[in-house]
């Protein structure tokens, strides 16, 4: 049984791109606590099955909820993709019904119909996330007329958590990437990053485009259709607590993690080890 006291807001991410998404919630709704946990002991995610994402992103739900967490977003993707709709209709009602598990898949294609002119939009995900379709399954539902193709980047993630991200031999996969999905259709206007570490290879990403589709980061959309969601639901607000601090967890070594995590992360960042099962 968890406690019913207020708590933090809990972020989830399988390694350190849900830091990109915790920072625009902060600068958003910065008056609220949070616990950040990171998967980094078993990151990369985008390459694992539905049951092992499911079964990993569960357990991390659950740390967060024995944290105190009334609201935890999974900041992930393919946790999101994989997993979301599987906990929010099977294990919440019997973990706790009064609390709330959301990903960001949803607020960021519902963004799509104020940002694209055209309705030609290109994902570029982790595997896990393009192999579920659940970019062009949710795109569909919200607008039907619109086109989706989507490229699966499969060395991206690594590239960023090992601190690659800004090297000369990123360039090569992000172009490789970013033609084959033109490829696949040129009128493309506007390109879902569609995971939370590849703001850290705008530039380069904004490079390869060279001005032919609008770049949407998921951050902002996220952090908006959180601060939406509370004011909707003030009974939520109301147990989440606010003190504007951060704990940051891990399932890695902490030392590792605070230096990697300045790379997302303005200031000192202390982490914690803990382990999920």
């Amino acid at each position: 049984m968890y406690s019913t006291s207020p708590g933090a807001i809990g972020i989830f991410d399988s390694g350190y791109g849900g830091l990109t998404i915790l920072n625009e919630i902060r600068k958003t709704l910065p008056d609220y606590d949070y616990i950040y946990l990171g998967d980094n002991a078993r990151t990369p995610y985008g390459t694992r099955s539905f049951d092992v994402v499911y079964e990993f992103t569960l357990q991390a739900v659950r740390k967060l909820f024995e944290r105190g967490c009334q609201l935890v977003i999974l900041a992930c993707n393919t946790a999101s993709a994989k997993a979301l709709r599987s906990i929010q209709q099977n294990d919440l009602p019997k973990l706790d019904a009064a609390r709330r598990v959301l990903g960001v898949v949803i607020p960021t294609v519902e963004a799509l119909g104020e940002i694209s002119r055209g309705g030609n939009i290109g994902v570029l995900g982790t595997p896990g996330t393009i192999s579920s379709g659940t970019y062009d399954i949710e795109i569909a539902k919200f607008f039907p007329r619109f086109r989706t193709v989507s490229e699966a980047c499969p060395m991206w993630v690594p590239l960023i958590e090992n601190g690659e991200y800004d090297k000369p031999g990123a360039d090569y996969f992000v172009r490789k990437n970013v033609e084959e999905l033109f490829a696949q259709e040129p009128d493309i206007d506007t390109i879902i990053l569609g995971c939370t570490h590849y703001p850290l290879m705008l530039p380069k990403i904004s490079e390869a485009v060279a001005g032919r589709a609008e770049i949407v980061c998921q951050g902002p959309l996220v952090a908006k259709s959180l601060a939406s969601y509370l004011e909707r639901h003030p009974d939520m607000a109301a147990r989440c607590t606010r003190g504007g601090n951060v704990e940051y967890l891990t399932t890695e070594n902490p030392d590792r993690f605070a230096a990697a995590a300045a790379n997302f992360v303005e200031g000192p960042v202390k982490a914690t080890r803990i382990e999920l099962a």
